[in-house]
């Protein structure tokens, strides 16, 4: 008989050996997507690693719903009062996993927490590592969240179990992209689209994001499944992906989306219950 301890072990064991194929960027999102879902259920993760060059931690956002671009700006960066004080509320907890509120009970709301609090947004799961015997000198750091939710003392030992291998496979995404392409980052311009997505597959891929059918995109966008269909195959093609995950994930890398693509849905979308 299987038991729920048995099935949580499995679900550990698979997402733990499926890290060690992860290499690229849309690689690391599908994982999470996929096999640390189930575990550390999200809509929003940020992933910090020391970065020697720049002598302090660099993060990076995933998300599955649309966020500002002001907003991303202030979660990717470390010096951001939400991500110093998520830092500081870590060690406090002596760097155990820790749900935490965004905002310090004696503190003015900033404008970015304040998008997070409206949209639902009110606790962060976080976790690090830090240096040997040098509990302030952060080598890695992370944070997972999602609409109306708190993490449970379960996601939080699961966290822990997790990081090695999940620190260790972002880790190994960056070094490896790093080598792979020496070249500056593609960061297209507003309005200008190098891969020759259009404005109708932008609308298409935000929809996928979501997790819709085709069908349900038609419904939403005012066309045919079939259509949608079409639209789908040309853009695997044009960003030489393989299925539809893949091609979400090459678009938030080259910042084909942003909140005005999804009209008719909130910043963010609670859970269904």
């Amino acid at each position: 008989m299987t038991t729920k301890g048995s099935l949580e072990a499995e679900a550990l064991m698979r997402a733990a050996d499926s890290a060690l194929e992860v290499r690229r960027r849309y690689q690391f999102f599908v994982w999470m997507q996929s096999h640390l879902q189930p575990l550390l259920p999200h809509q929003l993760a940020i992933c910090g690693a020391y970065k020697r060059a720049a002598r302090e931690l660099v993060f990076d956002v995933f998300n599955t719903v649309p966020l500002p671009d002001a907003l991303l700006s202030a979660l990717s960066r470390n010096t951001s009062p939400l991500m110093q004080r998520l830092q500081l509320v870590w060690l406090q907890a002596r760097c155990r996993p820790v749900s935490t509120g965004i905002m310090a009970p004696d503190d003015g709301v900033s404008p970015d927490t304040q998008v997070l609090i409206d949209a639902g947004v009110g606790d962060m799961l976080v976790h690090g590592l830090s240096r040997p015997q040098r509990p302030s000198e952060i080598e890695g750091f992370y944070v997972f969240a999602r609409v109306g939710a708190q993490a449970t003392p379960a996601q939080c030992r699961h966290l822990e179990l997790l990081l090695p291998h999940i620190h260790a496979t972002w880790q190994r995404v960056q070094n490896f992209e790093h080598e792979l392409s020496p070249m500056p980052s593609m960061q297209p311009q507003r309005g200008a689209h190098p891969t020759g997505i259009t404005e109708r597959e932008r609308q298409i891929l935000a929809w996928l994001r979501e997790g819709k059918s085709n069908q349900q995109i038609g419904e939403g966008l005012g066309i045919s499944a079939l259509t949608v269909k079409n639209h789908v195959q040309k853009i695997l093609r044009k960003l030489r992906a393989s299925n539809r995950a893949q091609a979400v994930a090459c678009a938030m890398t080259l910042n084909l989306l942003d909140h005005h693509q999804l009209p008719g849905l909130a910043l963010f979308e609670a859970p269904k219950r």
